[in-house]
């Protein structure tokens, strides 16, 4: 494996710790009671709201907009999380600017729409700073469900199946629950440990068993699971990464996007965590942006995100890229790495131009070399390993209504599954929506 972490050039305190401290921040610090009520008075409370529409997991947001107008954030958090279980983390990564908050009807007289998703993270704040957990457990089955995977899928099914009384037991490959949520979003979205926090109070419903360092194809097999188990739930996610594919990949100073992040994610002194004095993060998606960003947060000079086709297509929202220029980050479009120059080290990047042909990137043959000490790839990730017996298509796990897969009994759900996008909140409502399929199948 590439030593993309000790190379040369890659280094810790760039920024003194208070700086780096202070860099991250809460993007989006939590509205006071007051500014809440003023922030919830601004709805319209729509018939047929088309923000709800717009929501994945179908929140009925005019109706916990109005119980936070009427002093009831509370019930506005019941209403939430009887929807979605993982409101609080969703309510700070989820990309409200494309989806509920794009919707609304503000932005037609004002071009400024209702804050849901601060609102949401006030509703679900408020009930969760009391410790409490608005539902309870239905009477035991006798049924036992394996659920693969504690992130945002694996825990928002086993919630829910724990709620109609079905015994789970959660098998996770890393060393804690929580998925992308505690090891692929950047610290400055979820700060103070909320998502190990948000797991906490999610397993207060009871009935849900987690199971650490259990890893699917190494040691643990679906056929043993579904030999032990009335049912299974993959949320394996995507482990595997994408290869560029181009001379100087394994070059010292190159290495997976994804573990830089979870290694900043993980880290207790963010000032100890080394970092390039030039960057450049090659992809155009969430990871990329989040990459990129914290690059630049924790003292890297130059910081540039490499996008192979143009900004209207880039993956990351453009609320994201401005985020990152707002940061100082570069943003280049139109470009795909051809080499990776160094002796021994990054020293490098040669790109080349591209043209987009049919939807087809084409080079142009024109180049530029970036300097580089630390190059991260962001271009995507596979899933690490078919689960045997199971249908793939694309390369994920092909399913069918609410996650069946093709094998019987067996059902998928999160980053895993074929034409599912790469959302928290999407993986939640697959998760929520297999349990519910689960429950009928197994209490028919």
């Amino acid at each position: 494996m590439p030593d993309g972490v000790h190379a040369p050039g890659i280094t810790t305190g760039r920024l003194p710790k208070e700086q780096i401290e202070a860099n991250f921040g809460d993007l989006h610090p939590p509205l006071s009671p007051h500014e809440a009520a003023v922030a919830a008075d601004r709805c319209y409370f729509c018939h047929d709201a088309p923000c709800v529409a717009a929501c994945p997991t179908e929140i009925d947001i005019p109706l916990f907009i109005r119980q936070i107008q009427a002093g009831n954030p509370k019930g506005a958090a019941r209403t939430i999380l009887s929807q979605n279980i993982l409101g609080g983390m969703c309510a700070r990564v989820c990309p409200t600017e494309t989806l509920c908050e794009a919707d609304c009807v503000r932005n037609t007289a004002e071009e400024r729409p209702v804050e849901i998703g601060r609102l949401q993270r006030f509703a679900t704040d408020t009930l969760m700073a009391g410790n409490e957990h608005p539902f309870t457990r239905a009477a035991p089955t006798g049924r036992r469900v394996a659920v693969v995977g504690a992130g945002p899928a694996g825990l928002a099914c086993a919630h829910r199946l724990a709620m109609h009384g079905h015994d789970v037991t959660i098998f996770e490959a890393r060393d804690k629950p929580g998925g992308l949520n505690e090891f692929g979003i950047a610290a400055y979205k979820t700060v103070d440990g909320f998502a190990a926090r948000e797991v906490d109070w999610l397993l207060q419903i009871g009935g849900i068993t987690v199971r650490t360092g259990q890893r699917l194809g190494d040691g643990l097999t679906l056929e043993a699971l579904l030999g032990s188990h009335d049912a299974v739930f993959l949320g394996v996610g995507l482990g595997g990464v994408h290869a560029l594919g181009i001379p100087g990949e394994d070059l010292p100073g190159v290495r997976d996007a994804v573990d830089f992040i979870a290694d900043l994610r993980q880290a207790r002194d963010l000032s100890a965590l080394p970092v390039g004095r030039d960057v450049v993060v090659i992809g155009g998606g969430m990871t990329a942006v989040d990459a990129a960003v914290q690059s630049k947060l924790l003292g890297a000079e130059n910081v540039t995100i490499a996008y192979r086709r143009g900004r209207e297509e880039m993956p990351a929202s453009r609320y994201e890229q401005d985020l990152a220029a707002s940061k100082g980050v570069r943003l280049m479009f139109n470009v795909r790495p051809t080499r990776i120059l160094g002796d021994g080290a990054v020293q490098g990047v040669e790109l080349e131009y591209t043209d987009t042909s049919g939807g087809r990137v084409e080079g142009t043959g024109e180049h530029v070399t970036l300097v580089a000490d630390q190059v991260l790839k962001a271009i995507g990730q596979t899933l690490d390993g078919a689960p045997e017996g199971v249908e793939v298509t694309g390369g994920k796990i092909a399913v069918t209504g609410a996650g069946r897969t093709s094998r019987d009994r067996v059902w998928a759900g999160g980053d895993c599954v074929a034409g599912g996008e790469d959302l928290t909140v999407t993986a939640v409502t697959q998760g929520r929506d297999a349990a519910e399929d689960i429950h009928a199948s197994l209490t028919a």
